[in-house]
């Protein structure tokens, strides 16, 4: 049987670990990684200096030989993916729809690792959603690609319980590797036929949108069980704030750790701010702020920060 000429498209962190995982079982999949596919950089930091992708790093990292298009549907580019010969492409988080020509040009088709349990949240952000909804569980599905979105047939799936304490941050790195475990599982019952493709049912299906900045803003009328989800899945981005009482300007409050607390008060009215934190009412019940910080500050228990901020019982956070 011939070598497996494997191409591997990705640009995110999450997209890392099932590279990694292709690079250390190329023996036992009998792979060839004959490309890594990834966006081209981008301007970060401060000083906006052009930053490779997450992918693009691993793959140098690992000697790999690495492409960068501005679009992947460009013309040049599917004529350097032809040239190689593809038998298998293996997409992970690489941020862009892939046109229908792409997906017809390795024989074995394009598979993708989806971190969720399709077709529940299809879409940029499922991590995010699954915990921010309080679900009980999510996992990673294994699909062939067609033309829609994460709409393909399924070829495997695996489950993990979200933990009461997971945040998106936590529950990101363990679906990287569930994720890449069960890609290189499913690689070679693919390829041999031994799996059916399942369509995916349309009941049940959700899009899980991308994640904006202003979903950090805490709304005090949610109950506070669901604020609590909020928090845990936008963190670390983009965080979870409020806005201080007052009028002036930087009252944005950075809300950088957070408990449920048993008590009762109206939506945003502070109920006590004292040495164990800010206890503040939610539409249903109250959450504890322990530790914040203001904009243009720095982090602070909640404690060192009512020495140099006065709130008082009764005043409302917005």
């Amino acid at each position: 049987m011939a070598t497996l000429r494997l191409i591997f498209m990705g640009t995110a962190e999450l997209a890392c670990a099932s590279l990694r995982a292709l690079v250390q079982n190329r023996g036992t999949l009998d792979a060839e990684l004959v490309a890594v596919v990834t966006q081209p950089d981008r301007p970060k930091g401060r000083d906006l200096k052009p930053q490779p992708s997450f992918v693009k790093q691993a793959a140098l990292d690992l000697a790999l030989p690495v492409l960068q298009p501005e679009r992947a549907r460009n013309e040049s580019f599917l004529a350097e993916l032809r040239a190689l010969q593809p038998d298998l492409i293996v997409v992970v988080a690489y941020g862009q729809i892939l046109p229908q020509a792409l997906l017809d040009l390795p024989r074995h088709g394009c598979l993708n690792v989806h971190t969720s349990l399709l077709p529940k949240y299809r879409g940029a952000a499922p991590i995010q959603w699954a915990i921010a909804n309080g679900d009980a569980e999510t996992g990673v599905t294994i699909m062939k690609m067609d033309a829609g979105l994460d709409t393909g047939p399924i070829l495997a799936t695996e489950g993990t319980p979200i933990a009461v304490m997971d945040d998106a941050a936590t529950l990101h790195d363990r679906l990287a590797q569930l994720g890449a475990a069960l890609l290189v599982r499913t690689i070679p019952d693919h390829i041999a036929g031994r799996l059916v493709p399942r369509p995916q049912p349309t009941e049940n299906s959700s899009y899980a949108r991308k994640i904006t900045k202003e979903d950090g803003r805490l709304d005090w009328f949610q109950p506070a069980q669901c604020l609590w989800n909020h928090y845990r899945a936008f963190t670390p981005w983009p965080g979870s704030y409020t806005l201080l009482p007052g009028t002036e300007k930087n009252r944005l409050l950075k809300v950088l750790r957070m408990e449920l607390a048993q008590a009762a008060g109206q939506p945003g009215e502070i109920l006590a701010a004292d040495r164990n934190g800010i206890l503040v009412g939610c539409g249903d019940g109250a959450l504890r702020l322990i530790e914040v910080q203001r904009e243009g500050g720095r982090r602070l228990a909640a404690a060192e920060f009512l020495a140099g901020f006065s709130l008082q019982p009764g005043q409302r956070l917005g």
